[in-house]
């Protein structure tokens, strides 16, 4: 007998990508989702955003449990999950569990090996076919915040994840601490597929990764992937060359100031700008640009979400960028596009657009 949930008050306890896909699949069944957690994955924090569920950022206690109507438990930790259960059924509770990870011990002779797998711009049918291949042989999956998460929710039964997201600002898995987590897991005989959003080698830390295997004799390969630099402007009609206006592409991450070069790429025409990561910094960014003798009129535009369909976007003029990324409220993850391609396909001077716009 099927559950009835419609209208129901659940709590999900845990914020990983365990916990949300069992908080997806409750919402999908009418419940009232609350997420208990300190962090959260996307796939919590997008609904909790677009008020589909309610996410408090705090560990689950067990007065929490006497306003719900189900519980389920998901944690990443095995004491805190019988903590809360055992909880729930002193009040006769409900309580529901993702199935756990069956363990699969290798042959003596087995050896573990690492799969760095681009998985694209963030659409999950842009992975390629070798990395979707690599995921369904996994073992072991060690996922990106930017990555295409709601593959995640397909993988095979007794796939574990581990999830070791970063949000700007915030790194709660340090990258040596990943780099550790990918050479243990392949000790034990295991795939490990670290699922990376766009290319591993660019401005993913692929390279770190690569070689902390290598020093520890564990077998690693990569699977290249679509990389958000090119595939979200193209996406948004925003080709990166184009015979006439631009022979090259200049890719640059968005933590700092601009390189001389970047700045001189967009002076003088020779390549298109494309910034990854660099909405925090936009606003400098523009500032470097113009400081350098940047046209204030080149085309510019800021695509958000892109290959998603929460993707929105504006074009203004350099000097217009910020304004018209204020004016519609775009937030990262984002990808900025700077030089003539930006008109390209309009045939005309680029104006400040919503949704879905480019």
């Amino acid at each position: 007998m099927e559950l009835q949930l419609a209208g129901r008050p659940v709590l999900v306890a845990g914020g990983g990508p365990r916990a949300a896909a069992l908080a997806l699949d409750l919402l999908d069944r009418g419940a009232e989702v609350t997420v208990l957690a300190r962090e959260a994955c996307e796939d919590v924090t997008e609904p909790a955003a677009e008020g589909r569920l309610r996410w408090v950022p705090r560990d689950a206690a067990e007065d929490d449990l006497d306003a719900c109507w189900l519980l389920a438990v998901a944690t990443g930790s095995a004491v805190e999950d019988s903590r809360l259960t055992a909880a729930a059924e002193r009040r006769r509770l409900l309580t529901v569990r993702p199935p756990v990870p069956a363990e699969r011990p290798p042959a003596r002779r087995c050896r573990g090996r690492v799969v760095l797998v681009g998985g694209g711009p963030g659409a999950e049918d842009l992975i390629t076919v070798r990395g979707m291949r690599w995921l369904e042989r996994a073992d072991v999956v060690v996922a990106d915040r930017l990555g295409p998460s709601t593959l995640l929710r397909r993988l095979p039964a007794g796939v574990e994840v581990v999830d070791v997201g970063k949000t700007p600002g915030h790194h709660p898995v340090s990258q040596g601490e990943i780099n550790r987590v990918l050479v243990d897991q392949a000790a034990l005989g295991r795939t490990v597929v670290r699922l990376k959003g766009g290319d591993p080698f660019l401005f993913g830390r692929g390279g770190e990764e690569w070689l902390a295997c290598v020093e520890a004799g564990v077998d690693v390969e990569v699977v290249p992937g679509v990389s958000s630099a090119l595939a979200v402007p193209a996406l948004a009609g925003v080709p990166v060359t184009h015979r006439g206006l631009s022979r090259g592409v200049w890719v640059e991450h968005g933590h700092g100031r601009l390189s001389e070069a970047a700045v001189a790429a967009v002076r003088d025409g020779a390549a298109t700008l494309v910034v990854l990561m660099g909405m925090a910094n936009l606003d400098q960014h523009v500032a470097d640009l113009l400081a350098g003798g940047a046209d204030p009129g080149t085309p510019a535009a800021v695509v958000e979400r892109g290959t998603t369909p929460q993707e929105r976007a504006v074009r203004a003029p350099l000097s217009g960028l910020v304004r018209a990324v204020r004016e519609q409220g775009l937030r990262p993850p984002a990808v900025v596009v700077v030089g003539a391609v930006v008109a390209a396909l309009t045939g005309g001077e680029p104006v400040a657009c919503g949704e879905n716009e480019v």
